[in-house]
């Protein structure tokens, strides 16, 4: 990474910051967890466990003079791939040709990548810097989703610098609506079999779909 930090939660925590964590009386909090583990810089197994279940993801840059861009990913569970301990990497896909991720990212390779979990209301926040790789077909076919239908443009490398969770609060509860769909006919299948145990104790004809 270009820039020194003494702790790794100094990819956030600037100066500026600090200052207002002290203000407002959050700094002695933050200084303790910086001098006893601070945020992770590697990918342990609950963070890959965390990935692999992820279908969904925000990718955050900004250009050289510092507006930023936020981009949303998606793909099958295990679209994100753990390359080392330090390096996750996605096949880009093909989409409205604007390029402002890949713009950014030429001439300013800082990035942030931010993975909501709305069912379990878990949320982790990746700090780092990407690249871009258009010249690799190898790469770009083992990172391309099995069966998935969509075309790979690209692959975007990135290289974590830290990494942190947040707290549930105020994250509401949503779904994937094909999990509401499993789970509505689970419900509806269970029901026609109690319906149908129900129809035999009584000595009634068994409901068919028909009926």
């Amino acid at each position: 990474m270009s820039d020194f930090h003494t702790y790794s939660s100094d990819v956030a925590f600037s100066p500026a910051v600090k200052a207002i964590q002290t203000r407002k009386g959050s700094r002695e909090a933050y200084a303790s967890v910086e001098q006893h583990s601070g945020w992770r810089t590697e990918i342990d197994e609950g963070l890959a466990a965390f990935l692999a279940d992820a279908n969904s993801f925000y990718f955050a840059t900004a250009s050289a003079g510092g507006q930023p861009y936020i981009q949303h990913r998606g793909g099958p569970k295990g679209f994100i791939r753990i390359l080392d301990t330090r390096t996750i990497a996605f096949a880009d896909f093909a989409g409205n040709r604007q390029y402002i991720t890949q713009g950014n990212l030429s001439e300013n390779p800082k990035a942030y990548i931010f993975v909501m979990d709305y069912v379990h209301r878990r949320r982790v926040k990746i700090w780092g810097e990407a690249r871009v790789v258009e010249d690799d077909p190898a790469l770009t076919r083992a990172l391309m989703p099995q069966g998935y239908k969509a075309r790979p443009e690209q692959v975007i490398l990135f290289k974590i610098e830290a990494w942190d969770t947040n707290c549930p609060q105020h994250i509401p509860q949503k779904f994937d609506a094909a999990d509401v769909a499993a789970a509505l006919a689970s419900r509806d299948a269970r029901i026609a079999e109690l319906e149908a145990e129900l129809a035999a104790l009584k000595g009634e004809p068994t409901p068919t779909a028909a009926d």
